[in-house]
């Protein structure tokens, strides 16, 4: 063996090495940077389709105007299907009810089709903000707080809030109600009131008027408020139930409402109520969806409002 060869292998080893490490952490680096790279791109592709979805989602929730709807041949129009005799869908299948009456003739007279689209209490405002329904025809009772969010037409119906309970256990006053469970349907103006005025009083809240309405008949609650033409005719097919509160809090009126700055429509659903008084058209709605409901424990007079006019 020559002299130095071993020292120069060994020097070879560790540039071999060395160049090795070198590599390898350059490729790290690579990698690295591909890496980096891919991130980046993917946040960008995932911001391009949000900002495509939020797109979209806008010019859905776009307004329809007077013109769009008879361009379409179709009126959307979101109802109660569970608040028996005002919206609802009978044994047939078919939706019925004081409100979808008027929801028919305004179809008509516009000279298109109708599709009714049921709504809950707490989502009308939704479904008009994100224009899943041209007009919300759901007892919807005008107040200041939601005609900051939708607008609202002339109204067609005057209502206050009635308390429904059992006769083993009947209440006649709100003061009655303290330390007390009393049943409610959220976003109602029940709800509203009795949080407002009468925080002694335990509400149990449920989405639809049917689960609460199935809560006072399983006992889960002292009593159960909403609007005093629905509790009375509630009461009416449920013996054993009385209204013993018939009025509570101010005199309310219900009217169509549309998304906020549909101008045409609104403007439409006013002419149409001011027109339709000629021929008393919400009295005749009345006979036609209530009066079987009521008998003669409600006065048509009331409950109607025709024109718009509240006398």
């Amino acid at each position: 063996m020559k002299r130095g060869s071993a020292p120069r292998r060994a020097t070879d080893a560790c540039r071999h090495a060395f160049d090795v490490c070198e590599y390898t952490e350059n490729n790290r680096k690579k990698d690295l940077k591909m890496r980096k790279f891919v991130k980046v791109l993917a946040l960008a592709l995932a911001l391009a389709l949000s900002l495509l979805f939020a797109d979209a989602a806008l010019t859905d929730s776009r307004v329809r105007t007077l013109q769009d709807i008879k361009d379409s041949g179709t009126l959307v129009i979101g109802v109660f299907s569970d608040k028996k005799p005002f919206g609802y869908v009978d044994e047939n299948g078919d939706y019925q009810g004081y409100d979808v009456y008027f929801a028919r003739r305004l179809a008509q007279d516009l000279g298109v089709e109708l599709k009714l689209v049921s709504v809950d209490a707490p989502n009308r405002v939704e479904y008009l903000t994100s224009a899943k329904v041209d007009i919300i025809l759901a007892n919807f009772t005008v107040t200041p707080a939601r005609a900051e969010v939708v607008d609202f037409a002339l109204p067609y119906m005057k209502v206050a809030l009635g308390v429904v309970s059992p006769d083993s256990a009947l209440i006649t006053t709100a003061a009655q109600l303290a330390g007390k469970t009393l049943i409610v349907s959220k976003g109602t103006t029940a709800e509203t009131y009795f949080a407002e005025n009468h925080p002694e009083v335990r509400l149990l809240k449920f989405d639809t008027y049917t689960e609460a309405f199935n809560a006072l008949l399983d006992g889960r609650g002292d009593a159960l408020s909403t609007d005093n033409t629905e509790v009375l005719a509630w009461a009416l097919e449920n013996p054993g139930f009385t209204v013993g509160i018939e009025s509570l809090g101010s005199l309310d009126t219900i009217a169509p409402a549309v998304q906020k700055g549909n101008d045409t429509v609104r403007a439409y659903i006013d002419e149409e109520i001011k027109a339709l008084a000629a021929e008393n058209f919400f009295h005749a709605d009345f006979d036609a969806t209530l009066k079987d409901v009521y008998g003669e424990a409600v006065n048509p007079d009331s409950l109607v409002v025709e024109g718009g006019v509240i006398e």
